[in-house]
C-alpha cells in the first residue's frame, strides 16, 4: 500500500479556535460594514448576518460529527469522497480550492487599502494603470506582495508556529476592537437615531436581510478550517463542534459591533452616499480622532493577519489533501523534511496571489463575490454526508458509528444541506438577491473550466487508485 504522509499533532484547542474566529472575520468586517448597510441598512446587516450564524451552526453540526469520526486533512473534500465517491471529492475539492485562495489574495489587497488610507504618500506610489475604475499603484502591490511572502514564511515554519502567531493575533484584535466600539458608544456625538431607517429604503425588509444571508457562505468562511487542521490536533477530535460554535458565535457579535459602530457616528444614508474609501476608518477617525483610527488600524491589521495566516493553513492542507489523494500532482503530498509542513501547497498559493495585486481590487472582489459558491458547495457535500451517516435509529441501514443514532442531528444536517442549496440559489438563481454579477460570473466559469483541464490530465492516475488506496489516503482508513 501507498505510504501516507503524516501530518504532526501540534494543535492546541485555543489554537484552532483563534484559527477558526480569525479566518472568519478577517478584513471584512472592519473594511466592509458601509457597504453592507448600503445593501440592507444597518438592523438588516445585523440580522442578516446573525441569521447567516446560525445556519452556520447548524452547518456546523455536521462538520464536528464528521471530524469525530474521521480527524483527517481535507474537511469537504474527504467528506464528499466519504460519502459520495471519487468524482465528487474532486468538484468539491476544486470549488473550495477556490475559495479558500481568493481570500488570501484579498485579504494581501486589504493590507494595500488599509495603507492606502493611512500612508497614502507610501502607497500610492508609482501609479501603472486602472483596472474596472480602480487605479493599481506600484506601493500597493509591493505592500500586498510582502504581506503574501511572509505569511508563506510563517506558515512554512510549521502549524505550531503558525497556530501560536494565530492566538497572539485574535487577542490583539479583539481587545483593539473593544476599545473601538466602546469608544464609539459613549462618544457624545454619536446616537442611536442614526440608525435610522432600520433597513434600507426602497426594497422590503426581508428582501435586504436575504441580501446579506446569501454573503453568509464567505462572510463566515473560515470555520471549516477547523476540519482542515483535524490531522493536527493535539486534543480529542470530539470538541471540534465546541470550537466551531464558539468561533461562530463570537464572529457574529463582532460583525454585528462593527456594523453598528460604523453607522452610529452619523445618518447612514448620508454616509453611503459619500462613497467612502473606508467608511469605519472614517467615522472612528471623525468620532475618536487619530488615537480611536490608531486603534481600528490594528484591529484591522490583526484580522487581515488572521485571514492570511488562517486561509494559509486551510489552503495548504486542502492542497496536501488533494496532492496526498493523487488529485495535484504528488509533490503537493509531501511535507517540507524538517518542519512538517505542506511547503509545496503553501509556496503555490503564495505565487498565484502574487499575481492578485495587478489585477486592481475591483476584479479580485468580483472573485470573492463567486468564492462563496465554492465554500457553499462544500458545506452542502459535508452534510449531506452527514445526513448518510446519522441514524434515525439503531434499526437504519449501513455502517453505524458511535453517536450516530440521533434523529435530531439527522434532521439538523438534512436542515443545513437544504441551507447551503438555499446560499447556491441566491447566488446562482437570477432575480435573487445575492445573484453574481457578470465578471464574477465569467470568474466562475473560468475556474470552472481550469477544474475541467485538471481532471481531465489526472483523471488516469485518480482513477487508478483502488478504493481501498484512497480510503487509506484519504480518509486514513483501511475499512470504511
Amino acid at each position: 500500500m501507498e505510504q501516507r504522509e503524516q501530518l504532526e499533532k501540534t494543535l492546541k484547542p485555543h489554537w484552532v479556535w483563534a484559527i477558526a474566529f480569525g479566518s472568519a472575520i478577517g478584513w471584512g468586517s472592519f473594511v466592509l460594514p458601509a457597504d453592507w448597510i448600503a445593501m440592507a441598512g444597518p438592523i438588516g446587516v445585523m440580522l442578516g448576518l446573525s441569521i447567516g450564524a446560525v445556519l452556520m451552526i447548524i452547518i456546523g453540526v455536521s462538520y464536528g460529527f464528521l471530524i469525530k469520526i474521521y480527524p483527517v486533512t481535507g474537511g469537504g473534500f474527504s467528506y464528499a469522497y466519504l460519502g459520495f465517491g471519487r468524482n465528487h471529492a474532486f468538484f468539491c475539492g476544486w470549488f473550495l480550492t477556490l475559495g479558500y485562495m481568493s481570500i488570501v489574495a484579498l485579504n494581501a489587497s486589504a493590507l494595500a487599502l488599509l495603507g492606502k488610507f493611512l500612508i497614502p504618500e507610501i502607497v500610492d506610489v508609482g501609479r501603472l494603470y486602472s483596472v474596472a475604475g480602480w487605479d493599481v499603484y506600484l506601493g500597493e502591490i509591493v505592500v500586498a506582495s510582502v504581506a503574501l511572502i511572509l505569511f508563506a514564511l510563517i506558515n512554512i515554519r510549521g502549524g505550531s508556529f503558525s497556530g501560536k502567531s494565530q492566538f497572539v493575533f485574535c487577542v490583539l484584535l479583539i481587545i483593539a476592537a473593544v476599545a473601538v466600539v466602546g469608544g464609539m458608544l459613549l462618544a457624545p456625538s454619536t446616537s442611536f437615531s442614526n440608525l435610522e431607517p432600520l433597513f434600507k429604503p426602497g426594497v422590503s425588509s426581508w428582501a435586504a436581510v436575504l441580501s446579506i444571508v446569501a454573503i453568509a457562505p464567505w462572510a463566515y468562511v473560515g470555520f471549516d478550517s477547523v476540519p482542515q487542521a483535524a490531522e493536527e490536533f493535539d486534543f480529542s477530535p470530539a470538541k471540534a463542534f465546541t470550537l466551531i460554535v464558539l468561533a461562530l458565535a463570537m464572529a457574529a457579535v463582532h460583525y454585528s459591533a462593527l456594523v453598528m459602530a460604523t453607522a452610529l457616528a452619523m445618518p447612514w444614508t448620508e454616509l453611503v452616499g459619500q462613497s467612502p474609501v473606508w467608511g469605519t476608518g472614517e467615522m472612528v477617525q471623525a468620532t475618536l480622532g487619530n488615537l480611536g483610527l490608531a486603534a481600528l488600524a490594528l484591529a484591522l491589521l490583526m484580522g487581515i493577519a488572521t485571514g492570511l495566516n488562517g486561509f494559509y493553513i486551510a489552503t495548504s492542507r486542502l492542497m496536501f489533501a488533494l496532492g496526498r489523494a493523487g488529485v495535484l500532482p504528488s509533490i503537493f503530498g509531501q511535507l517540507h523534511s524538517k518542519y512538517r509542513t505542506p511547503t509545496a501547497g503553501i509556496l503555490f498559493t503564495c505565487g498565484l496571489c502574487l499575481v492578485a495585486p495587478w489585477l486592481g481590487r475591483e476584479a479580485l472582489l468580483w472573485v470573492v463575490d463567486m468564492a462563496a459558491t465554492g465554500v457553499a458547495i462544500a458545506y452542502f457535500y459535508c452534510c449531506a454526508v452527514a445526513y448518510k451517516c446519522f441514524k434515525w435509529s439503531e434499526q437504519g441501514a449501513g455502517k453505524h458509528y458511535e453517536g450516530c443514532v440521533s434523529p435530531f442531528k439527522k434532521f439538523l444536517s438534512l436542515l443545513g444541506a437544504i441551507s447551503s442549496l438555499s446560499f447556491l440559489g441566491l447566488l446562482l438563481i437570477p432575480g435573487s438577491p445575492g445573484f453574481l454579477s457578470g465578471p464574477s460570473w465569467i470568474a466562475l466559469l473560468i475556474w470552472t473550466a481550469l477544474g475541467l483541464i485538471l481532471y481531465a490530465t489526472r483523471r488516469h492516475i485518480f482513477h487508478r487508485k483502488s478504493k481501498k488506496e484512497l480510503d487509506h489516503l484519504i480518509l486514513a482508513s483501511d475499512d470504511v
